[in-house]
């Protein structure tokens, strides 16, 4: 089942991710653009479990590496709505701010390039920000895959259970 949930909930939110801000004139800051970083890597593992081997092990490692870009992501959108709402303490800079070793903005600046200073985002619909959507929608993603590890852990466990 999260096969085929993992794949287009990883593309949706980076392709909306980047409509957003280049489509409407609104220049991603550094913030914005590490909360795009958790989503390619959602995007990613769920690209690279769907065509590996299924077996517990792997199925096991891709739910734990999308539960931490679910956690990944829901800090940096709690960051971006305090920010935005002026309860957080914190600025952000026009450097992403990664090692020479993973120099994802020089790599691919058309993606991960810092743009602007973090401020709003830009209003989704009804009233909406971005940054509250973003934090609604990783965790809601975060719960869907913990409770998903769950049921095909003891799904497996059965099975190896009828087995013995």
């Amino acid at each position: 089942m999260v096969r085929g949930v993992v794949c287009p909930d990883g593309s949706q939110p980076a392709g909306s991710g980047t409509f957003l801000p280049y489509g409407l004139g609104e220049e991603p800051c550094q913030v914005c653009i590490h909360a795009r970083l958790w989503v390619s890597l959602w995007a990613i593992t769920g690209l690279i479990i769907f065509f590996v081997p299924q077996t517990f092990a792997t199925r096991s490692a891709g739910h734990l590496t999308l539960l931490i870009a679910g956690v990944g992501l829901a800090e940096r959108a709690l960051y971006l709505y305090r920010l935005e709402n002026g309860i957080g303490d914190g600025s952000c800079e026009f450097q992403l701010g990664m090692p020479d070793w993973f120099a994802v903005d020089r790599w691919l600046p058309w993606l991960f390039e810092v743009r602007n200073l973090c401020s709003y985002t830009p209003e989704i619909a009804l009233g909406i920000s971005m940054a509250e959507a973003l934090l609604g929608i990783a965790a809601a993603l975060t719960l869907f895959i913990a409770v998903m590890w769950v049921v095909e852990c003891g799904t497996w466990l059965r099975r190896d259970a009828r087995v013995l």
